[in-house]
């Protein structure tokens, strides 16, 4: 969520005419994230949260605001998108799509204990299960495809022993086809800092941008690699057990889950591991701008090919 398009306040409190949202009292940039320009904004009548989105194309973008209002609608705790006056989610500013939605209360939680994952795996699951009745089809734009050729791009910036690394999963990965695991809606990005937690309830998850179709349990994967790892990237074997119990008393895991646990929690880190090398490497330029460790995912990435994915989810 870094600020790449500036926007001004005469410029925004002209674009809020067209909402029925009171008139503009504050708005502040966020410097978190990397891929759109997000903003605080404070009106007469409420606070809310603008995406400007800086390279998705337009006709990808509804896909999103529309799940968004789905899983609100099924009591989720989501931003809900806000409609104008024109009854449409989607508008134009400084030459950018861009939306309003909720601003949801609570703060990140960065060292999570066992409760906190075991919320986390409960929420995940009804997550996919109210995203079962989702209606629009679109695939993970970070699915096994981008992750092939965005290999591709980033290969040449990469000493030899990053690029032995990289090639050795591109080809573990390419043997294995996640569809053949339960598919559905995925977040596909629910870090700690997409969760804010209001006491030690859930208040919002945020940031439903890379949301997609794609298996459930490649969300399940992304969740626990982040959710359950030290500062090392080694799993915490205690908040796993509570993230897949929580999650399970929902949706339980198939056998075929179960089989390709070790490899799906691999491909999970592979995905982070690329996107932030093609961000180091290939930056876009931007006022605020965030760019994180690729080393990060490269290190987890290898814990998960030595541990053998270890430990296995709950029968």
């Amino acid at each position: 969520m870094s600020v790449f398009t500036p926007v001004t306040d005469a410029d925004l409190a002209a674009w809020l005419k067209n909402y029925a949202i009171g008139r503009l009292d504050d708005l502040q940039g966020i410097s978190a994230g990397v891929q759109n320009s997000n903003f605080f904004v404070t009106t007469s009548l409420g606070r809310y949260v603008l995406t400007l989105f800086e390279t998705m194309p337009r006709a990808e973008l509804p896909f999103f605001l529309h799940l968004m209002a789905h899983l609100a609608r099924h009591g989720l705790p989501v931003p809900a998108p806000i409609a104008n006056r024109d009854n449409e989610y989607l508008g134009t500013l400084s030459g950018k799509p861009a939306v309003l939605v909720t601003r949801l209360a609570g703060r990140s939680v960065m060292e999570p204990g066992t409760a906190h994952c075991s919320r986390i795996g409960a929420m995940l699951a009804g997550l996919h299960l109210a995203g079962m009745s989702f209606g629009r089809k679109q695939g993970n734009a970070r699915g096994a495809e981008w992750r092939q050729d965005c290999a591709a791009r980033v290969r040449s910036h990469l000493p030899d022993d990053e690029r032995a690394e990289l090639d050795a999963e591109i080809a573990f990965q390419a043997g294995f086809d996640l569809r053949r695991l339960p598919q559905g809606v995925v977040h596909a990005d629910l870090f700690r800092d997409n969760v804010l937690w209001d006491g030690d309830f859930i208040g919002g998850v945020i940031d439903f941008y890379f949301a997609g179709v794609d298996a459930l349990l490649f969300d399940v994967a992304v969740t626990v690699n982040d959710w359950c790892a030290g500062a090392d990237g080694q799993l915490d074997t205690a908040r796993v057990a509570a993230l897949l119990a929580g999650y399970a008393e929902a949706r339980p895991f198939t056998a075929a889950e179960r089989a390709a646990w070790p490899a799906v929690l691999r491909a999970a880190a592979l995905r982070f591991w690329l996107s932030r090398l093609e961000d180091f490497h290939q930056p876009r330029a931007g006022e605020m701008v965030l760019v994180k460790d690729p080393g990060e995912y490269r290190r987890i990435l290898r814990l998960r090919v030595e541990a053998g994915g270890l430990p296995a989810l709950p029968l």
